[in-house]
């Protein structure tokens, strides 16, 4: 898995352009233990900050909670889903967890400073030729706010609201699927 079609972004973990005359190169693989630390911030910061013009502070602090700040949290996960990463210069800048028996998106979150620049998608991209080659014809995702209008724009169907509690937030999200079909390349 390899992609590279963002522009440099100062405030990401990713070298500035300027220094190196070229734009940083984004690359897909399966997470590996030493992602989880990365991880815990892309989430963190995610949710903190890519999530802000959606939700209050309370609300996304009481997102934020939902797992310590600790990579060991999302080692343990990459056990449970198949975990894609998206990495620069080495460094996790955005990762997706698949149910692939379930055919179900767990999460999906990119550094703030790089979100809308094609890594989620490609994340999805690449997540969806995975659900396709083991049979499934449909994929599901509970998608926040901040996710929903561009799933939608992607071909998403939003099946219904639904609202979650967490720390005594409730916070709003949407359930969505979407068709798959096999390509041929």
């Amino acid at each position: 898995m390899r992609h590279a079609d963002i522009e440099p972004a100062s405030a990401a973990p990713c070298r500035d352009a300027s220094q190196e005359r070229k734009a940083p190169r984004i690359f897909y693989r399966l997470a590996k233990a030493r992602d989880g630390a990365d991880q815990t911030e892309v989430f963190h910061h995610a949710v903190m900050q890519g999530a802000s013009d959606y939700y209050e502070q309370e609300a996304r602090e009481a997102w934020a909670a939902v797992l310590p700040r600790d990579g060991s949290a999302w080692v343990a996960r990459q056990a449970l889903y198949t975990t894609l990463v998206a990495t620069c210069d080495g460094r996790c800048v955005g990762f997706l967890e698949l149910d692939l028996k379930r055919a179900r998106v767990e999460s999906l979150y990119v550094w703030p400073s790089l979100a809308r620049r094609g890594i989620g998608s490609t994340l999805l991209v690449h997540a969806e030729r995975m659900l396709v080659e083991q049979g499934a014809d449909r994929v599901d995702i509970t998608a926040s706010l901040v996710l929903a209008d561009g799933l939608e724009n992607r071909g998403w169907r939003r099946v219904r609201e639904e609202w979650v509690e967490r720390g005594g937030q409730r916070l709003r999200r949407w359930i969505m699927t979407k068709s798959l079909a096999a390509v041929e390349t």
